[in-house]
């Protein structure tokens, strides 16, 4: 029998899916892209289920049809927004959301439609006495490359030497 706990033995093994880089290591101009995923109706109806989103162009397929302007039911734009950023999340243990700028909904996404997401890192300034803060763009594409949304997302993020940035 350890002499250890499994919670003391396991604390030591890095957590899956998770990323430690600390501000010093933010790469301005660094890309990544994710992979792909469908959006299929039952989970876009139960997105707007969840978030009570029942507006008919996202939930009423004969008003889609009948009178919407694209004859085809829509995703709703939170949804996008949400599968898009969620397609990148990287679970960074020292970083925190300082909000979003520029969400533009730039063109209708269908179910049925897949999607996969483009992170740049653009800009990182000093900000507070332990973590500077960090800018990234998410491009979210439906397949095969036409860009639906834009957005960049502001974090803070914690400094590997804190010394260095003191006023």
């Amino acid at each position: 029998m350890p002499e250890n706990t499994p919670v003391e033995t396991h604390k030591n093994i890095k957590q899956f899916n998770t990323e430690d880089w600390l501000y010093e290591e933010f790469k301005v101009g660094l890309k990544a892209r994710s992979i792909r995923r469908t959006i299929s109706e039952g989970e876009s109806m139960m997105f707007n289920g969840l978030v009570m989103d029942l507006h008919p162009y996202v939930a009423d397929e004969v008003f889609a049809e009948e009178e919407g302007l694209f004859k085809k039911r829509l995703v709703a734009g939170a949804m996008v927004f949400s599968l898009g950023l969620g397609l990148m999340a990287h679970n960074n243990i020292h970083t925190f959301s300082y909000g979003y700028d520029k969400l533009r909904f730039i063109k209708p996404v269908f179910i049925g439609d897949t999607i996969y997401t483009v992170r740049t890192q653009l800009k990182k300034i000093p900000k507070y006495e332990k973590m500077g803060l960090v800018t990234v763009s998410y491009e979210v594409y439906k397949h095969p490359g036409e860009l639906v949304l834009y957005c960049e997302h502001l974090q803070t993020v914690k400094y590997r030497h804190p010394e260095n940035y003191q006023k």
